[in-house]
């Protein structure tokens, strides 16, 4: 039997050289094709298209890629954990519905042509609304089962919204063809602008990792993690604060993008085991992998929106997961 830190150590030579990888792929790969030489000439500003080329349109795409890969995962390994159901992710709470629901009616309100920090503060600003709307509708206790009933609820309800400002007023294409960006998800145009605004996924990951062993504890269960120190009220508001974080920004920079939260977290747990301050690096590194291979994916395959490849490739995994723990 391989030993638990060899294999953590191995998975994270695995993915950082898999992160790599793709990040050099995501680099050169485009409609004007990068040779190695021609990277390291842009690189190095010996290149000046090249050079443009990379730092103004393919590196924000890549590193804002990164940065949302690694704040869903985080954000579902988080889920996971607060309801002891590896199955768990960001979407039940309503999170990334509501972070949409913000960015669509700020467009349609017009206040996008204010400033260009107005569409990801409006993400941020649905989001934290739908996480406080299910605690509103949970107080009672806030057990797993309301907060649970709660996000299905608020999901059909943020669903519908976003819906209604997509089928209202269908001559206005270029609205519509936002709208449909949050909806989809994706990481077209993106700039440093994106890659500033994502930098709180940073901060919330650095927060993350120190209750590692406190999420252990969790996980045996609320009595028996309150028996052993753990204050578990508290624990569960700042989980719930970092995973609203990290689901709204990840949304603000790129739209609804489902599935990285479910199954990143869960592959990681089944290859090393169940402890946090283990799955959390890793969690990050292979979320900003996965993020990085769908976006490739998805140019290859001519084009398609990122949210259409994680929802591919995801899906056939939930059910899979489904079928395996019946």
């Amino acid at each position: 039997m391989v030993n638990p830190k060899r294999r953590t150590i191995r998975s994270w030579v695995v993915l950082g050289a898999v992160l790599a990888g793709l990040v050099l792929i995501s680099l050169a790969w485009g409609e004007l094709m990068l040779t190695p030489r021609q990277l390291w000439a842009g690189i190095t500003d010996h290149d000046e298209l090249a050079h443009t080329v990379l730092f103004q349109l393919r590196l924000p795409r890549v590193l804002t890629g990164m940065l949302v890969g690694a704040a869903l995962s985080a954000g579902g390994l988080i889920m996971q954990a607060y309801f002891r159901n590896s199955l768990a992710s960001p979407d039940l709470l309503g999170v990334s519905s509501g972070a949409a629901a913000g960015a669509v009616s700020a467009i349609v309100l017009g206040w996008t042509a204010l400033s260009l920090w107005v569409l990801p503060l409006a993400a941020v600003v649905g989001a934290v609304v739908a996480t406080l709307a299910v605690l509103a509708l949970a107080q009672r206790g806030a057990s797993t089962e309301r907060l649970l009933l709660a996000g299905v609820a608020l999901n059909a309800l943020l669903g519908a919204i976003t819906s209604y400002h997509l089928s209202h007023g269908v001559a206005l294409w270029e609205r519509n063809a936002q709208l449909l960006f949050w909806l989809l998800g994706g990481l077209e145009d993106r700039s440093w602008l994106h890659v500033t605004a994502a930098l709180p996924i940073v901060v919330a990951a650095m927060v993350l990792w120190p209750l590692g062993r406190q999420m252990d504890l969790l996980s045996l269960g609320e009595t028996e993690a309150q028996s052993l120190g753990v204050d578990v009220r508290r624990l569960r508001r700042t989980l719930l604060v970092l995973a609203t974080v990290l689901a709204a920004t990840a949304t603000s920079v790129a739209g609804i993008v489902g599935f990285v939260g479910l199954v990143v977290p869960h592959g990681l747990r089944l290859l090393v085991g169940p402890e946090h301050r283990r799955l959390v690096p890793l969690s990050l590194l292979g979320g900003a992998a996965f993020v990085l291979a769908c976006d490739l994916v998805g140019k290859l395959a001519g084009g398609l929106r990122l949210g259409i490849v994680t929802a591919l490739i995801g899906g056939p995994f939930f059910l899979w997961l489904l079928r395996r723990r019946a």
